[in-house]
Order: C-alpha cells, then structure tokens, then sequence
C-alpha cells in the first residue's frame, strides 16, 4: 500500500479530495459535481484521482455530500437525528473502486414539531467536525449554522445533533438578482455603498421580507439610491428576515457558530451584532476533515 487514505466532500455541482498521510492533508484536487450529466460517478473519481494513483492506491476513500443520494452514486439512507457521530458512522455503505474501498457517509433526516421533515447531506460532516474542533459544543444545547445557497441551522445538545432547520435564504437572493425586476443584471462595485444597503435592509427585515422587497427597486427611481445600494440592501433583507424567523431558536442561545465561506460568515456576524449574539467562526474545509477523519 501507499500509506495514504482520500476524503472528500462530493456535492451537486463540485467534488472536493484531500489527501491525508499521518494525519496531514499533503494535497487536493477538485473534479465534476455528482449531478453532471452523462458522466458515471465512477468515471468522475477515477478521472479525478488519476494524479496520485499513478504514483500508488489509496489505502480507502471516505465521501461526503450528495454522493449518497438518490441519485448519486449510492444513495445511502438518512440516519434519524437525534444522531451521535458513532450513530451517523454506522451508517455508511461500503463498497469498492478498482480494489479500493470506498465508505459513503449517511445524511440526516429530522421531524419539527409540525411534523414537517428536513434532511441534509454533507453538512452533518461540517457539524461532527465542529464536534471535534470546539470539544465545548459537546456539552450542553448549542447552535449551529451553516449558511450558503441552502442554509441550515442545526441544533446540537449533549453531543448529538438534535434537528435542522434548512432555509432557501442564498437561492432567493440568487433568483432575485438573477431573475427579478428589482435587481436583474446588477453586478456589485462599490463596496462601501453595498455595506450601507445591507445595513438598511438588516434593519427593514425587522419589519417583514415580503413587504420590503420593492424597496430595492423604488429606493433607486426614487430614493437617490444606486444599484451597489441596492444588491446590498436585498442581501440584508433576505439575511435578516432568516434570522427573524428563527428567533425562537435563538431563544435560549448566548451565542451562536457559524461554519462556512468567511465573506457570507462576515455578513451573518454583523446581522447576529444587531441582536447581541455573539459568534464563534469555524472554517468549512477544516470541519469537512474533521468530520471525516
């Protein structure tokens, strides 16, 4: 053997590999998401990880992320939360690629108390990475989000992971800026004056979403407003009305930990100061390793 082992985080639209010899990751590559068309998932890992195989086979392959899905490479059954993380590693299917095994992680699923499920895939390894990174969130009831095109706010109590909240906050400010008569076509340029918008629309999501969209639009034919002003302000609106409507989730939160993209961290941190909550950041790649590892 070559006396290395390959994780990786497998999502829709990228294939994140990281190759780890005693405990250290010596290097990464990046392939096709899982949901390319026409391309077999097998063909994708082989094609990705050619580099280092030539040079020597991995010992395993542990993957996160959409690659268990239904339509993945193997889809994997969601573990039921509450989840310990010996609980969510008992889970995975094992199987092989070209003699090598390779371990698929399970997601989570929950049930709120609607009785409305939620899931997610790939994130759970970010979470039981924190796990490992912040040993304090392993004791007592603590938050944790995840923010992106799908964010997810998950609860942690004891260790566990308890639920999970997803909320469409970056999709909808995607569709309103790609899509919308309010921010089509508007491309940011002066930061500063994008700073002032987000502000205001954190300040006007107090007030409701939905009443405050046209704002963006009538604030530039009306209000001497730019379109930087703008694309900050829809990006403040959607952000603040998200953490509006988990307010009874922060209830009994001192504090709360964020993991991801550190521009999107910078903007929930400010949003979470309007509120007095305080924030602890974790960096995504670091908590994908530690989950997996």
């Amino acid at each position: 053997m070559s006396g290395y082992r390959v994780l990786g985080d497998w999502g829709t639209t990228r294939l994140r590999l990281f190759r780890v010899e005693d405990g250290a990751v010596t290097d990464r590559v990046y392939g096709d998401g899982i949901g390319t068309p026409g391309i077999a998932p097998e063909a994708v890992l082989r094609d990705t990880l050619a580099g280092w195989i030539a040079k020597g086979a991995p010992e395993s392959i542990r993957l996160c992320g959409m690659v268990g899905a239904r339509d993945g490479w193997r889809e994997v059954p969601y573990t039921d939360c509450p989840a310990t993380r010996t609980e969510w590693l008992a889970a995975a299917t094992t199987l092989t690629l070209d003699g090598v095994p390779v371990e698929i992680m399970a997601g989570l699923a929950c049930v709120d108390a609607e009785s409305v499920p939620d899931v997610m895939r790939g994130e759970e390894t970010q979470l039981y990475g924190a796990l490992a990174l912040s040993p304090e969130l392993a004791s007592g009831r603590h938050i944790v989000i995840l923010p992106g095109t799908h964010s997810k706010w998950a609860v942690i109590e004891d260790g566990a992971i308890t639920g999970v909240r997803t909320i469409l906050t970056g999709e909808l400010f995607a569709l309103l800026r790609q899509h919308s008569t309010l921010a089509r076509g508007l491309a940011a340029g002066d930061a500063v004056v994008e700073a002032e918008g987000f502000a205001a629309g954190l300040v006007r999501a107090e007030r409701g979403v939905l009443s405050g969209l046209f704002g963006a639009r009538a604030m530039q034919l009306r209000g001497g407003k730019t379109p930087d002003w703008a694309l900050g302000y829809l990006s403040g609106l959607v952000i603040g009305g998200e953490i509006a409507e988990m307010r009874a989730t922060l209830a009994d939160a001192s504090g709360v930990t964020i993991i991801g993209d550190p521009r999107l961290a910078d903007l929930y941190t400010q949003a979470f100061a309007q509120h007095d909550i305080a924030v602890q950041r974790l960096d995504g790649d670091a908590c994908v390793l530690a989950g997996l590892s």
